[in-house]
């Protein structure tokens, strides 16, 4: 099946988009990982499949897909990428755009200046949002938020999928932007999540605690863990990543962040995403990680992020009732089309 495609990134989080407004294409999980893949495919850190709306008042629904195939319910990067998307190819000349996703539905608005705005939605903490498994556990309160301890089980470090040394791309300062090279091997369409985000259950009895680490949990739509680093670039996000991610406490597995504070309204932020790996930008855990700094007592209401493949600003009151934006760019790279084999 040869089917269009249209390659976007916001911040250097990237998307292969794909139109479904007139029909579906119907992809299983093996094609989604085709296509990200960076040796075989187009390659992306997600696939995007725009929709039509399901509701009168609903512009647009949108899918998302991970590099590894699976679904996930919502991108504020990619949420931008397709504002940029829909307007571009003559879909809506509309400056706001409310869409659905599996996370909920989010407000969309182009400005002037050709970045795009994206209301998140409520930020939220509960253990059950996630969900979290917080039994036996014991928070540190600090300020309005709790920090809950994670330990993680390891074997040695180097036995550990997705430890070891760091990539070229790791090993980039902020905020650099440049093309990503962690990608699975999805060629042979088997599944390449162990070989994006490790395992945090792995295959021998030979396990060790390796460390607690202590986390601000967050859902915005979905799941992430944010801890408090003091040098954003020296963090062990390789290392210790896969085992956030993958963690038996994150029943729908977790997105990693590392937020170093520079000052109230500037931080510095890598993720550690689930079924994708570390990537240039995470839009969600831009949001996740400014919540969670407010919620501690260190961060104003309006804070810029700076991620290895840009700067977004995220705004959030810190009343529980309202919701975060967050603003930032989104743009075309190429077009193109692609045979995907025939896969279950």
């Amino acid at each position: 099946m040869q089917i269009r495609f249209t390659k976007m990134q916001g911040a250097g989080n990237d998307f292969v988009v794909l139109d479904e407004t007139r029909q579906r294409l119907g992809l299983s999980a093996a094609q989604y990982r085709f296509l990200a893949d960076r040796h075989f495919g187009v390659g992306a850190d997600q696939i995007l499949g725009v929709r039509p709306a399901p509701a009168a008042d609903i512009d647009f629904e949108y899918i998302i897909h991970n590099a590894d195939g699976s679904e996930v319910a919502q991108c504020g990067n990619g949420a931008r990428c397709l504002a940029r998307f829909v307007r571009d190819k003559g879909l809506s000349d509309k400056e706001r755009l409310r869409v659905q996703t599996r996370g909920g539905v989010i407000t969309l608005r182009l400005n002037p200046d050709g970045r795009v705005s994206v209301d998140m939605g409520r930020a939220q903490f509960e253990p059950a949002s996630l969900p979290f498994d917080a039994s036996g556990l014991q928070p540190l309160a600090q300020g309005l938020a709790q920090k809950w301890p994670l330990a993680l089980v390891s074997r040695h470090r180097s036995d550990v999928v997705g430890c070891a040394p760091p990539s070229e791309r790791s090993a980039r300062p902020i905020p650099s932007v440049l093309a990503s090279d962690a990608t699975p091997r999805c060629a042979s369409m088997v599944s390449a999540d162990r070989q994006m985000t490790g395992d945090a259950t792995l295959e021998t009895p030979a396990h060790r605690t390796m460390a607690t680490v202590w986390l601000v949990i967050v859902s915005m739509g979905n799941p992430h863990a944010v801890q408090l680093v003091d040098d954003v670039e020296r963090a062990p996000v390789p290392e210790i990543g896969p085992l956030i991610a993958n963690h038996a406490r994150f029943a729908q597995r977790v997105n990693a962040g590392f937020m170093q504070i520079v000052d109230r309204g500037h931080v510095r932020l890598r993720v550690f995403e689930r079924g994708a790996g570390e990537t240039l930008a995470c839009g969600s855990g831009a949001c996740a990680a400014v919540s969670a700094g407010i919620r501690l007592g260190l961060l104003d209401s309006e804070v810029q992020v700076a991620m290895r493949g840009g700067l977004v600003s995220v705004a959030w009151s810190g009343a529980a009732t309202d919701s975060v934006v967050m603003t930032g760019p989104a743009t075309t790279v190429f077009e193109g089309q692609i045979e995907l084999p025939s896969c279950p």
